[in-house]
């Protein structure tokens, strides 16, 4: 008697730790790698295959991908909902920090092939975490795992776009407090500015750090003066300019290595959220360790962080759609 009321016991704190953690771990349970294999077993290859036939001709798109995945993550989770199109211009896209963004024709497209293959299986928000690394890797840039199984939403709101997403004018506090919010910590944070190694901004992200920084200074005082001077003249030439193009690494934005950090740490960082990024000493401790370590070390951090990332308030299981076109919010 005592040994069957023992055994029932044990088997109901079994049952108990079960729930638990199914109910901790309910927002990505059904997240798996390699979700579309029976369902849709060639998903993976022609989302590759489709980026190994293209990325030549337009390798710069590496960085929006993966911005774009970024960017997306950050409003409601990773659920394909920046892709959404409005009418009335209050979709994510329509909201200033997703106006540079590219590649919604090259996803969309990826998006059309799959519809072919396999109707209504595969989500924009798994297309998105997939073809941001599978363009990195095919530019020669880190791996990471994309675990998938993610759903689609269909709500998309430029307000949450521009309350969310972390401007390139974010100090210290407002991007912790941003990235808190999506349940990244410091470590993250740092591990994921490093994507500014490759790609390209605007004038706009920055042109207040050298014409109107604040009404006591007109140069942000953190910026080094020497770079600060050659944007003026080469570049941004006015605080007007919103339209010239400017390397986020300079003399090596097609290759994802430690050089991002190594300007950060001369006070050359392009962005103010660059800049922010050394005023707290964990974070400042952090960028110096990484431009110490190798850069298969930085590779395998970032990879982590990237897999974390594409976990974010992630819809599973019933909740969301799976979208048959993914700038279209009821298709």
């Amino acid at each position: 008697m005592k040994t069957m009321k023992l055994l029932n016991a044990t088997v109901s704190v079994a049952v108990a730790a079960t729930v638990l953690m199914l109910m901790l771990g309910s927002s990505d349970a059904q997240l798996q790698m390699n979700f579309y294999a029976k369902s849709c077993p060639n998903a993976e290859k022609i989302i590759s295959d489709h980026i190994q036939k293209h990325i030549h001709n337009g390798p710069s798109l590496a960085a929006p991908l993966i911005r774009m995945h970024f960017h997306d993550c950050f409003v409601r989770g990773c659920d394909g909902s920046v892709l959404i199109n409005s009418t009335s211009g209050n979709a994510e896209k329509d909201s200033a920090p997703n106006l540079t963004l590219r590649g919604f024709g090259f996803v969309e497209r990826i998006k059309t092939l799959l519809e072919a293959e396999c109707p209504k299986t595969v989500s924009c928000a798994d297309i998105i975490a997939l073809t941001a690394r599978d363009a990195v890797v095919a530019t020669g840039g880190p791996s990471w795992r994309v675990p998938t199984g993610r759903r689609d939403g269909r709500i998309s709101n430029t307000t949450e776009a521009l309350n969310n997403i972390p401007p390139p004018t974010s100090n210290f506090t407002t991007l912790q407090r941003l990235f808190a919010n999506q349940g990244l910590n410091l470590k993250d944070l740092v591990l994921l500015s490093g994507a500014h190694t490759i790609g390209v901004s605007h004038c706009s992200s920055m042109n207040t750090r050298l014409y109107n920084f604040s009404t006591t200074v007109k140069q942000d005082p953190s910026l080094d003066t020497e770079y600060a001077a050659n944007l003026k003249a080469n570049k941004c030439k006015s605080l007007n300019d919103n339209s010239t193009i400017l390397e986020m690494d300079p003399g090596s934005r097609r290759s994802f290595d430690l050089s991002y950090y190594r300007l950060v740490l001369k006070r050359r960082g392009l962005f103010q959220s660059d800049s922010a990024l050394t005023t707290n000493s964990a974070t400042l401790k952090m960028i110096n360790d990484l431009v110490n370590g190798s850069e298969q070390k930085f590779y395998k951090a970032f990879a982590k962080s990237m897999e974390k990332m594409g976990r974010v308030k992630v819809k599973t299981g019933s909740a969301g759609v799976i979208r048959t076109r993914c700038s279209v919010a009821g298709s």
